[in-house]
């Protein structure tokens, strides 16, 4: 069984708006990154989170905290958790594989149009995965600093040189 393949496949399906971010960009644009999570950053529009909290319950994902998935769509509940509980992402996981997490930025670090234009779409499982583009990635990838971050920064640099 291939982590995430029936997530991609239905997330295309149902046209719901969404990147790829985190390790798994990180190894879409190229660079080897051993990684498990994966994180996506959806639409924050109402009818698409809904949709996404739908599929998440149909593919046996459930929520790490126990709140409605659908109160992703709710701009003023996002704010609270941001400003109250320091969430900066919602995370689900498989009830049957509990190494299989989806994490979700509550709040988009850049407007999601604007990075959904500069995006990489990679062809997989015969659909289109959109991936946060290089320079978003680079820069979101700066602006947590980790150590794994700046290493990835310095390998998705070369790559950005070669391009």
């Amino acid at each position: 069984m291939v982590p995430y393949k029936d997530l991609f496949v239905q997330l295309a399906e149902k046209k719901i708006r969404y990147l790829v971010a985190g390790g798994m960009a990180v190894n879409f644009h190229q660079v080897q990154r051993a990684t498990v999570d994966l994180d996506l950053i959806l639409l924050l529009e109402k009818y698409n989170v809904e949709k996404f909290a739908q599929l998440m319950k149909k593919l046996g994902y459930l929520p790490r905290v126990p709140v409605n998935p659908s109160d992703l769509a709710d701009p003023v509940q996002r704010k609270l958790w941001t400003t109250e509980k320091g969430m900066t992402v919602f995370s689900f996981y498989h009830n049957k594989n509990s190494f299989e997490t989806i994490d979700v930025f509550v709040d988009n670090p850049f407007p999601f149009d604007e990075m959904e234009k500069a995006k990489l779409s990679v062809k997989s499982f015969g659909v289109e995965i959109p991936v946060v583009g290089l320079k978003h990635l680079i820069e979101m990838k700066r602006a947590v600093g980790r150590d794994k971050d700046i290493f990835d920064i310095s390998q998705l640099e070369k790559i950005r040189g070669s391009r």
